[in-house]
């Protein structure tokens, strides 16, 4: 008995559960879980920032001595200039202001990733490397999307889902006119490198060289080759480092992404 007419009828009609398929496994993907989250802070900026007021820029990529970093917003009003770095991640999150690691941990597996804190702190200072502007009014928060639970103390710029609003809004003093926000927001927008997929593709391969122990580069003071090195002392013993090769007459240094 010849049963492929029968299965190709099958398959004509049940085509649609291949896109289905297709949506419910890229909904489990992190990248998708991750637009997830951006879309839900950009939401809630939307709602809840007055843009005459608070003016966003997102995915903002600018140039650094290093190569390129990658700011997930920005929002520039007249009481500073606010970078946030987003994280969508669940389980129990530890961490402190001081670790280069902080911890993620889902049932029995722990996850260690990059102190948000630190990350940021880079993207503060790409920015107040580009803008004429003093470096305290640039101020540093660290969203967490998704279902995930704070398990040690967290600075207040640390904040959980759209509480990151609240600590914008906490910021009622006046610190740049409104010539210099608009001077702020035209010399980000001429600055960053354009918002495309060939840009995020650039930063991602070169974020993977930065983290290979074997790629050579240069520091971003002197010029001088960089080297890998260990820190010998202190709360970070063990905790390996890009220094610069004419220490000490150089003192520059980068953590290994």
């Amino acid at each position: 008995m010849d049963f492929l007419p029968a299965i190709v009828s099958a398959l004509g009609t049940m085509w649609w559960l291949i896109p289905v398929a297709v949506v419910l496994a890229l909904i489990k993907t992190p990248w998708f879980k991750g637009m997830v989250g951006e879309f839900l802070v950009k939401l809630a900026a939307r709602l809840r920032l007055p843009a005459d007021v608070y003016h966003a820029m997102h995915n903002v990529t600018v140039p650094t001595p290093d190569g390129t970093t990658q700011i997930d917003h920005v929002f520039v009003s007249c009481f500073g200039i606010f970078v946030v770095e987003t994280k969508h991640m669940k389980g129990w999150i530890f961490g402190g202001e001081s670790q280069p690691k902080w911890t993620q941990k889902i049932y029995r597996k722990t996850v260690a990733f990059q102190n948000p804190l630190r990350q940021n702190y880079k993207h503060g200072k790409a920015l107040e490397a580009m803008l004429d502007v003093p470096g305290e009014v640039i101020h540093s928060v660290v969203a967490f999307t998704g279902e995930s639970t704070f398990k040690t103390p967290m600075p207040a710029n640390v904040i959980h889902g759209g509480g990151y609003v609240r600590y914008i809004r906490s910021f009622r003093k006046n610190v740049l006119t409104d010539a210099q926000v608009q001077e702020v927001i035209a010399t980000i927008v001429s600055g960053r490198l354009a918002p495309t997929w060939e840009t995020h593709r650039q930063h991602v391969a070169q974020l993977k060289s930065r983290a290979e122990p074997n790629a050579a580069r240069q520091c971003p003071k002197c010029g001088s080759e960089m080297v890998l090195r260990t820190v010998k002392r202190g709360t970070n013993v063990g905790n390996r480092f890009w220094g610069c090769s004419a220490f000490p007459v150089c003192r520059a240094r980068q953590d290994i992404e």
